[in-house]
């Protein structure tokens, strides 16, 4: 702890020094997008197990409350080998950043224009098309718990989310109509995934299993699940391990702008535009 605090006031006594400033600045954005870059992936559980090995191998030092001399060897001789270990564990994370800075290291900076509202609109009009067609489908949402675990079972993709690719993943006989499609920092990140069966035993034996999935993600995460029954093309959505059953296109749309706190950008009577386009394609191609 002593070293700590020696540590803390050198630090504290050269920011009187510009180019100590910039230092740290540059020490947190490095560390800010590390966390950036991990917080959604199996890696996060990594971090809070070295974080305790540390505060431990802290609370057990000499001058420290705890005086435990054995386990803080041990754990003096484990923090040696840190940065090898912290290599190995990230060795996937940090390739992959580095590829990512290198071919475009701004990108993070560029204000991303919000396009949740035409994403709703894209997957209202998709699950109305393909319940009207008895076409099964599940598109999950992805809200503040990460879903990269359950991305990473799927073919992993980085799509813009549109009606025509949504209807021509989930139609039949194409290699990844099984499965789910999640929907991630609005993009489609994943096709095909699988996702963890609800085990409620009061759920109506009329489900099958991609009602039980969609469910059984919504009870474990915070995300939205949108399914479309392949049997009666019935459009359902679960939240919170709930499901809203028999939703038309305006109903599906309004439940997705509500929990996804999104203000109705598309001006009155521009969805019925959108949707008689699409229909009107539709026609042409059948």
């Amino acid at each position: 702890m002593p070293e700590v605090l020696v540590l803390l006031k050198t630090i504290l006594g050269q920011l009187t020094r510009p180019l100590a400033i910039l230092d740290l600045l540059l020490l947190w954005f490095a560390i800010y997008q590390l966390m950036i870059l991990i917080r959604r992936t199996r890696a996060v559980q990594m971090v809070y197990g070295l974080l305790a090995v540390v505060v431990l191998w802290m609370l057990t030092g000499p001058l420290a409350p705890l005086r435990l001399q054995a386990v803080n060897w041990v754990l003096s001789k484990l923090l040696i080998y840190g940065g090898f270990v912290v290599i190995v564990i990230f060795q996937n994370p940090i390739r992959q950043a580095l590829a990512q800075f290198g071919r475009n290291p701004f990108r993070r900076f560029r204000p991303q224009q919000d396009n949740t509202t035409r994403i709703i609109e894209e997957i209202a009009l998709a699950c109305s098309s393909m319940g009207s067609k008895r076409i099964g489908a599940l598109i999950v949402l992805e809200r503040s718990h990460g879903l990269k675990n359950f991305i990473e079972t799927g073919i992993l993709l980085d799509a813009r989310v549109s009606y025509d690719l949504l209807i021509n993943v989930f139609s039949p006989k194409t290699p990844l109509h099984d499965g789910a499609v999640i929907i991630s920092d609005g993009r489609m990140k994943g096709a095909s995934c699988f996702l963890p069966l609800s085990v409620d035993p009061y759920i109506s034996r009329k489900f099958g299993t991609r009602h039980r999935a969609a469910i059984g993600i919504t009870e474990e995460t915070d995300a939205i699940a949108v399914v479309v029954s392949e049997e009666s093309g019935a459009v359902s959505a679960a939240i919170d391990g709930a499901l809203h059953e028999n939703l038309d296109t305006r109903a599906l749309r309004a439940l997705l702008e509500e929990n996804l706190r999104v203000d109705r950008l598309v001006a009155p009577g521009a969805s019925h535009a959108i949707h008689r386009a699409r229909n009107t394609a539709t026609e042409s191609l059948s």
